[in-house]
């Protein structure tokens, strides 16, 4: 008697944890695919780019006509002037394979994800700001916090602020969207079948330059997600986002 009566006191003086449903397995799902693919895309790349570090604008370019701008480094092939005495292994063939393969993936699995926040109501409940929220003020102390790199606190840490929000919103609706179809423009395929969309970008070469530019912010994009990911509890995080649930930080500390 006495045994279990100090049982029940010892339970009752142990803090139950808290459990918090914070991610659907559709969107980790599209979470985790979608990050395989941006890093095959990256690696897959630079390989491409290293066959040829130079950029144009309009429709053609080549090593005999001026470039828009370089990069400064080694190229793969002998016959692109880089300044250097020497040229990169050649590794075009596999990676715009690959590069192709991962970005089909990523476009799929981008159509699936943005129909599930339209469906389940994430786009409009998590995303979308409210009328209330929109004000130079809210943005102007959104974007000090962020800068700054402050911790957020256990509330913030579980909702996204204004700047988050319309950051978020550019990446899903205006970058990826661009990157995709600056990419699609540089196919002859697709240049032949749909050329106003190869046109209005300014040609296949200016294509180019466009997609290298955003693939860029993506890459930054990355940077700082990761870093604000850390800054608000890596473990708490990825436990999120692996197993959907999560406690506080307190408790998982």
């Amino acid at each position: 008697m006495g045994d279990t009566a100090w049982a029940a006191t010892s339970a009752a003086a142990v803090p139950a944890r808290t459990v918090t449903a914070r991610h659907s397995a559709l969107v980790r799902v599209t979470h985790w695919i979608t990050t395989l693919c941006f890093l095959a895309l990256l690696v897959t790349g630079i390989e491409i780019l290293i066959s040829h570090p130079r950029f144009y604008w309009g429709e053609a370019g080549n090593v005999n006509t001026p470039a828009l701008f370089k990069i400064p480094i080694p190229a793969s092939r002998a016959t692109v002037p880089t300044g250097y005495g020497y040229v990169m292994p050649d590794q075009n063939g596999w990676s715009r394979y690959l590069h192709f393969q991962a970005a089909w993936v990523a476009v799929l699995t981008g159509l699936l994800y943005v129909i599930s926040i339209l469906v389940s109501g994430h786009l409009r409940k998590d995303l979308l700001p409210g009328g209330a929220d929109v004000s130079w003020r809210a943005l102007s102390a959104a974007i000090a916090k962020n800068l700054r790199f402050q911790r957020p606190s256990e509330e913030e840490a579980w909702s996204y602020n204004l700047l988050q929000r319309l950051t978020y919103l550019f990446v899903i609706f205006v970058l990826f969207p661009l990157v995709i179809w600056t990419g699609l423009a540089m196919s002859p395929a697709i240049a032949s079948v749909f050329p106003g969309a190869v046109s209005v970008l300014g040609g296949q070469q200016s294509a180019r330059t466009i997609h290298f530019f955003v693939s860029v912010f993506l890459l930054l994009f990355l940077v700082v997600h990761i870093v604000m990911v850390c800054r608000a509890g890596l473990k708490n995080r990825m436990r999120a986002m692996i197993t959907g649930r999560a406690g506080s930080d307190k408790e998982l500390a």
